[in-house]
């Protein structure tokens, strides 16, 4: 069987599974080019990433923090849309309220970069 062409999610479901504990990683959706999932962080949690081999995109949802990018880091709240490229080290710290976010991986591309 193969997997469907298209699929329906409905985000606030997505949400409440996600909310199991103070750092959860929900994935939702893994095909070959992409993957995504809900990423959740407790206030005052540390985000304990580093780099990934995808670039990737973060919408904030809910909550607020700051998001630090090599040496650089920006406040973050709902509604902002953060690209991190792939291999950079980044993290969400100084959480103060807590953080849902919708996040998506893309395959690199051979010849795109």
């Amino acid at each position: 069987m193969s997997a469907p062409v298209w699929q329906v999610f409905d985000l606030d479901q997505l949400i409440e599974k996600a909310h199991k504990g103070d750092v959860d990683y929900e994935e939702f959706l893994s095909v070959p080019t992409m993957s995504c999932g809900i990423y959740y962080l407790k206030a005052g949690s540390k985000d304990m990433q580093g780099y990934h081999d995808e670039d990737e995109l973060y919408v904030v949802l809910e909550g607020s923090g700051r998001l630090r990018v090599g040496q650089e880091d920006r406040a973050v709240k709902p509604g902002a849309v953060l690209f991190v490229r792939a291999s950079e080290d980044h993290a969400f710290f100084e959480i103060e309220e807590d953080m849902t976010m919708l996040v998506l991986f893309a395959a690199q591309a051979s010849g795109l970069h």
